[in-house]
């Protein structure tokens, strides 16, 4: 009897141990965990702003490529049979049963200029394209880093929640006793109140990063997200010499912006060429019909007729082309303009951005070294306590204020962090740092 109890207890052991297990699986599988990579692998894959922005750029690469192809051979075929009474004339040529036509551009300067400038422009949409990929990259990876911040800070303020109820209960207990004043009291509930503010305003901010970050990834509602953010690599460490010539020359808006300057050099360029002769190279083949009285009028008739050459076209007078110059040079003006803006702006932005990310550097550490003091503080309190030369109160304190600066630390961390991404952005560095 006692063996057949132990192999029923036995037997049920190992069905709470599957259970238990499968929960545990089921559990795991309802946690996305996400590091800062894999956030912004996610969502490259899966912003909509990123595909329109491919569109765009593959539209730019179509059109640049239909203004090619008047470079390129074109054939035509078609049809100009009808009745004919008297002459056989046609509005494009002689009626025939069947046409072939073979048209390519040899020459000519606007248009040529034309397809220079939309393949610039479809380069500036590509582009444009991964400026939209850098703020995709910087939502993402700001969620991410706050998200982890914020869990972080609650988790701390909860703990002071706790502190600052023991501290609020000791002060009632020694105001009873006589030997505290009643604007204690209301101080130590005050530091309360305080910190459930902030726990009610880090639940706000977690819970519409998480619907953020959701809407980024693309992730369903039902899964928990688990950030383990990686740390970002120290650009301002670099000379503000070499960070300002890095973003002169990989900067995405500044490559945008010369791609439009180039595009409009070459409109200009074309333009300038359109006092020149235009050349065409065509040939028609055409088939002939009795019937259109062909015969009656030319003193030979053949059917099959064939002409091959060239059609130049050379301008004596253009009003257009004039007017068309002035216009791309005004254009190139303008854009020559802009360029110089952006960069001298780049510089000056990528100035404050090295020198703000110095000095938040700098925060970081101050607050870290603060940090470190209120630690080796609370271990003195602590010690106090322990001999009897100090009371609870004064631990719960200086716990109080451990966590404050943890807190402050967590903060100036993110900032910090958040002006690195921005400097990478300008520099042209963030896509290689999540590659």
């Amino acid at each position: 009897m006692k063996t057949k109890q132990r192999k029923i207890l036995i037997f049920t052991g190992i069905l709470l141990l599957a259970s238990a297990t499968g929960g545990f699986a089921q559990g795991t599988s309802d946690t996305e965990i996400l590091t800062l990579k894999r956030a912004v692998v996610l969502a490259l894959q899966n912003s909509r702003e990123l595909a329109l922005a491919r569109v765009q750029s593959n539209v730019a690469e179509k059109t640049a490529n239909v203004n090619r192809a008047l470079f390129l051979p074109n054939f035509y075929t078609g049809s100009g049979i009808g009745y004919t009474r008297g002459y056989p004339q046609g509005i494009a040529g002689p009626p025939s049963i069947f046409n072939l036509t073979y048209v390519q551009t040899i020459f000519n300067g606007p248009l040529r200029g034309e397809f220079r400038a939309a393949e610039e422009r479809a380069e500036g949409q590509r582009l444009a394209f991964e400026s939209t990929r850098d703020a995709v990259i910087v939502r993402a990876a700001s969620a991410c880093l706050e998200l982890a911040k914020v869990r972080r800070s609650l988790d701390l303020l909860r703990q002071e929640r706790e502190s600052a109820q023991r501290i609020v209960d000791i002060t009632r207990e020694r105001l009873g006793a006589g030997v505290e004043l009643p604007i204690e009291v209301t101080r130590a509930q005050l530091t309360a109140a305080r910190i459930e503010q902030r726990i009610v305003h880090l639940e706000g901010r977690e819970e519409a990063l998480e619907g953020e970050l959701r809407g980024l990834l693309r992730l369903p509602t039902n899964r928990r997200l688990e950030v383990a953010p990686e740390e970002l690599p120290a650009s301002a460490d670099q000379p503000v010499r070499e960070l300002v010539a890095m973003a002169l020359a990989e900067n995405s808006s500044i490559k945008r912006t010369e791609a439009e300057r180039r595009a409009r050099e070459h409109r200009l360029r074309g333009e300038r060429i359109g006092y020149f002769p235009t050349v065409d190279l065509v040939s028609q083949y055409a088939l002939l019909a009795r019937f259109n009285n062909f015969d009656q009028f030319f003193r030979t008739f053949r059917r099959n007729n064939f002409n091959i050459g060239l059609d130049v076209k050379i301008p004596l007078f253009s009003a257009r082309t004039s007017a068309a110059v002035a216009l791309a040079q005004t254009d190139l003006n303008a854009a020559e303009l802009e360029l110089k803006t952006k960069r001298k702006d780049l510089e000056i932005e990528v100035r404050q951005q090295s020198r703000q990310a110095r000095e938040l550097e700098m925060a970081r550490e101050v607050a870290r070294l603060e940090l470190q003091m209120a630690q080796e503080n609370l271990r003195v309190v602590q010690s106090q306590f322990q001999e009897g030369r100090a009371g609870l109160r004064d631990v719960e304190k200086a716990r109080l204020e451990e966590t404050n600066r943890r807190l402050a630390f967590l903060d100036a961390d993110y900032e910090r962090q958040q002006a690195q991404l921005e400097l990478l952005r300008s520099t042209g560095q963030l896509a290689s740092v999540f590659r």
